[in-house]
């Protein structure tokens, strides 16, 4: 393990931090140039939940400085921080990586992989379900009392940004439950064994994460969440089997995960075939 005194660790650790802002104004200079299809995509949402219901799929700007402030510094500003993702993280082991014993360096590949996948994972997961029906829940409640929508650009995006970076936040709990195993604050029988109260304690951050107040909304949240939860004990557990010399029976469980991805794949085809069932590109996927 390498030593560095306190004043190199801040000297690592601004150098770092300037590589990382480095990456996100490069990245926000590339944003810049396709600002006006991403607020297309960004805006897609709000155009058809006011579809959904019967109004209008507009948008309204109450202020002159509202439109630029919204798709060309902020929008481009949350494309930069997913787009440089790899980066960001990239430095964040380099930083704490010296720290590590040579064999736990090898993680380096899979961890940068796996947190950028999992971050842009969340962002997808909160587009394409979670803020579309949070959106078009939240639009329907004034139907019927003489309530029309007007959507402000500045109030969608703030919401729309909430959501993707909280929710591609808590996509990452496998890579902290990974970390607190990489520096022994956990072990896998220990999460197991409390595995009630982190259940608990991930249904209150979906509550609040939740932009409505309806339990299926909060399952929408919650659900992944709790299959992150124990994907990170899983990954937990094989660090543990690594530090211990043990290897995981993976060719059994690629062999059981194989069958059941077949067998998944015949329903599917017997539901297309037989009974109509078609695929749409859209939650749930599926319609008869």
């Amino acid at each position: 393990m390498l030593r560095m005194s306190f004043l190199e660790h801040l000297e690592e650790l601004r150098s770092r931090l300037i590589k990382c802002l480095i990456g996100i104004a490069v990245a926000f200079a590339l944003s810049l140039t396709f600002a006006s299809p991403l607020w297309t995509i960004v805006s897609q949402p709000a155009v058809a939940a006011l579809k959904t219901l019967g109004y209008a799929p507009e948008l309204v700007q109450i202020t002159p400085m509202e439109a630029f402030n919204t798709i060309w510094v902020k929008l481009p500003i949350l494309c930069a921080v997913f787009v440089s993702s790899p980066w960001i993280l990239y430095q964040v082991w380099a930083f704490i990586s010296p720290g590590l014993y040579r064999r736990e360096r090898r993680w380096a590949v899979p961890f940068i992989l796996c947190t950028a996948g999992l971050f842009i994972m969340g962002g997808l997961f909160a587009y394409f379900v979670a803020f579309r029906y949070g959106l078009t829940f939240l639009l329907s409640i004034g139907q019927g009392n003489y309530v029309r929508p007007m959507v402000s650009i500045s109030e969608y995006s703030d919401m729309f940004v909430n959501v993707i970076l909280g929710v591609s936040l808590v996509f990452e709990l496998p890579v902290l439950i990974f970390f607190l195993t990489l520096l022994r604050i956990v072990n896998p029988q220990f999460l197991l064994k409390h595995s009630r109260y982190a259940i608990l304690i991930i249904f209150i951050i979906a509550a609040v994460v939740t932009p409505t107040p309806d339990i299926f909304n909060m399952m929408l949240f919650a659900t992944p969440m709790c299959l992150l939860f124990f994907v990170g004990i899983f990954a937990s557990h094989l660090l543990v089997l690594s530090r211990e010399g043990r290897r995981f029976p993976w060719r059994i469980i690629v062999t059981i995960v194989a069958f059941v991805l077949l067998l998944l794949a015949g329903v599917l085809f017997l539901a297309i075939t037989k009974y109509g069932v078609k695929v749409v590109p859209h939650w749930p996927f599926f319609t008869h």
